[in-house]
């Protein structure tokens, strides 16, 4: 059983382009929140530094981790892997930090079937449509357009996760849907009732995919 003490593990995850890192992003400014790192194999994009938004390393590196089972999750993403060291994470937990993951379904499951002693809360970000998303996929540090394309396709088969996730948020406004996500998170360490509407959440998955 979860330590009263003890920090609480809040999963996001999206499909690619749907804001899930701007989300942490503003949800590590609150006090007493931080960031799980995780390592991946891919290049940096511009606007990204290392040791802070990711550990950059090479696929030697990530498959010595590997062996020695310092990952409490690691999936492939696009060709590159991602994974989160065990040890960080549970050392901020037994700090009373509450840890933010920036991962996807993957991962999450991961965590999930780890059934860790620690409060878990997962979030799946939507985008308001996929023409939406498009355009913020197409708005980013790609190299080759061809990779937007492939990234819609992955979101066919992505957003059918959603039913996996304690909760799933519509991302048509950043700041709406950070204060929804905070006020969700609120509500689940105090145990108070929660305004979610899942009906609403399926009706929106099925335009999504039709």
């Amino acid at each position: 059983m979860p330590i009263e003490n003890d920090g609480v593990m809040i999963i996001l995850s999206s499909p690619s382009g749907a804001g899930k890192t701007s989300l942490v992003g503003l949800l590590s400014k609150l006090d007493n929140f931080e960031v799980s790192i995780s390592h991946t194999t891919r290049e940096p994009r511009l606007n990204e530094t290392p040791n802070k938004d990711y550990y950059f390393i090479n696929e030697t590196e990530f498959k010595r981790l590997i062996k020695n089972q310092e990952f409490l999750e690691y999936a492939k993403v696009f060709n590159n892997l991602y994974g989160t060291t065990r040890t960080q994470v549970i050392n901020h937990l037994n700090d009373g930090k509450n840890v933010l993951f920036d991962i996807d379904w993957q991962g999450a499951d991961q965590i999930k079937n780890k059934k860790l002693d620690y409060k878990l809360i997962t979030f799946f970000i939507l985008p308001p449509s996929k023409e939406i998303l498009f355009e913020r996929l197409s708005n980013r540090d790609m190299k080759d357009k061809l990779i937007v394309d492939d990234r819609m396709k992955q979101f066919e088969h992505d957003v059918l996760h959603w039913i996996n996730y304690d909760y799933v948020v519509i991302n048509d406004d950043l700041e709406s849907c950070y204060l929804k996500i905070k006020k969700l998170i609120e509500a689940e360490i105090k145990d108070s009732s929660k305004d979610y509407d899942k009906e609403f959440i399926r009706k929106h998955v099925e335009k999504l995919t039709s």
